[in-house]
């Protein structure tokens, strides 16, 4: 109970299990896997994340494909590519959350942010120079869609900024599209941006689009977070899209006072969370899925932990003998809960799904390793792999092991 403007104000109690289960609906986990999943399923599922981070690690895969995957099963992944990168376009990368793949209707929420870079001259490095910027800028627009090696000339080149080597022209590039006079067309099969003109890029409906006020798109994008978090503090609900704490307020606020968002609390956690009022609360989460480091669900560690008391560090950049899990380690779902983890790692030219590491969590079910066996198989089958091996290391090696050895259960 509360007290807020002379109104005495019950507040809902939600316990853990109930705040875990909200939040895997939210993220998609509760929708049934179609057999053959289609540009729909696809619509629905990032309806439901909002967003896909983008990462150039490829040892198991490309990070923005998981997500997708976790959630809808083995699924062409040229779904993706044409919302990605064909008419009419549905995604675009942009700074959403960091890199990430958002929702082309966003473009105009972004502006604001896209503003500021562009009175910083950019994100990372200053383009300081507006002769090779406008350059750039009519080189990309005589060329179109162009990567930074293409239109490099070999200019001075900056080593500052952990040891990046970016020329201006680079600078130009990262400047442009921060600032939304260029947006990003797709990327090489290197993984290198392609840049173009935005209008070349995006439907021309959202281009013409009107520019929301700063509190409007405030508004909107926590919105959108509270969808997708289902029930979320300030700090998950401003993190999501990257946004600071005192604008995520003042909409949080709003969106109270109109009655999308309702204030709850949640067992364990110390600040006040919200509930978006159209959030599913089921009593159970049949999943079964590995998340990428760079999952929506793992996004924020402090989140992670309080949902699911799953601590858990991306090691990718952690010397290797200062590692305690591994080098590219996924999360294992299981139901409602993370109830493990694995270092995975897909070795292409052996058609292998390696297993470097596999680790169950205090009070992991019984069934852990079986259905772990289970989701390694499906996922190497969606990779292209023909086996999965596992290396002696973890607690649930030797189990998991004994497991994958066995005949599928459909095969005995």
């Amino acid at each position: 109970m509360s007290v807020r403007g002379g109104w005495v104000r019950v507040v809902d109690t939600l316990t853990r299990p109930q705040a875990r289960r909200i939040a895997l609906a939210a993220q998609g986990f509760l929708d049934p896997r179609h057999t053959t999943p289609t540009m729909r399923t696809f619509a629905r599922t990032l309806e439901r994340t909002g967003l896909l981070q983008v990462d150039s690690v490829n040892v198991l895969q490309r990070a923005h494909y998981v997500p997708l995957y976790s959630r809808m099963g083995p699924y062409d992944t040229a779904l993706l590519h044409r919302a990605a990168e064909r008419r009419p376009r549905r995604l675009v990368e942009y700074w959403a959350h960091v890199q990430a793949l958002m929702p082309v209707e966003l473009w105009p929420v972004m502006q604001h942010r896209m503003a500021t870079y562009r009175a910083q001259r950019g994100k990372w490095l200053k383009a300081d120079d507006d002769r090779v910027v406008q350059r750039v800028l009519a080189e990309v627009a005589a060329r179109g869609a162009s990567t930074a090696r293409e239109l490099d000339d070999g200019a001075p080149r900056s080593r500052e900024h952990w040891g990046w080597n970016w020329s201006e022209a680079r600078k130009a590039l990262d400047y442009l599209y921060m600032a939304g006079e260029l947006a990003i067309a797709g990327r090489t099969s290197q993984f290198e941006v392609r840049y173009d003109l935005p209008e070349r890029v995006l439907p021309p409906e959202v281009l013409a689009a009107p520019t929301p006020s700063r509190e409007e798109a405030d508004r909107e994008l926590v919105r959108r977070a509270a969808r997708s978090h289902g029930v979320a503090t300030l700090r998950c609900l401003a993190d999501y899209h990257r946004m600071l704490q005192a604008p995520a307020r003042v909409a949080v606020d709003s969106l109270v006072e109109e009655g999308e968002l309702v204030t709850v609390r949640v067992e364990g956690w110390p600040r006040e969370a919200w509930l978006h009022r159209d959030a599913r609360r089921p009593r159970r989460v049949g999943a079964r899925a590995f998340l990428s480091p760079f999952d929506p669900v793992v996004w924020l560690r402090e989140r992670t932990e309080r949902l699911f008391d799953f601590h858990y560090r991306i090691e990718i950049y952690t010397p290797p003998e200062q590692r305690v899990h591994g080098y590219y380690v996924l999360p294992f779902l299981l139901r409602d809960e993370l109830v493990g983890r694995a270092d995975l790692k897909a070795d292409r030219p052996s058609g292998r799904l390696l297993v470097r590491s596999a680790w169950a969590e205090d009070g992991a079910p019984p069934d852990t390793a079986e259905q772990m066996a289970a989701e390694l198989r499906t996922l190497a089958g969606w990779l292209g792999l023909d086996d999965v091996v596992t290396e002696p290391r973890g607690d649930l090696a030797a189990e998991l092991a004994r497991e994958l050895a066995r005949e599928p259960a459909g095969l005995r």
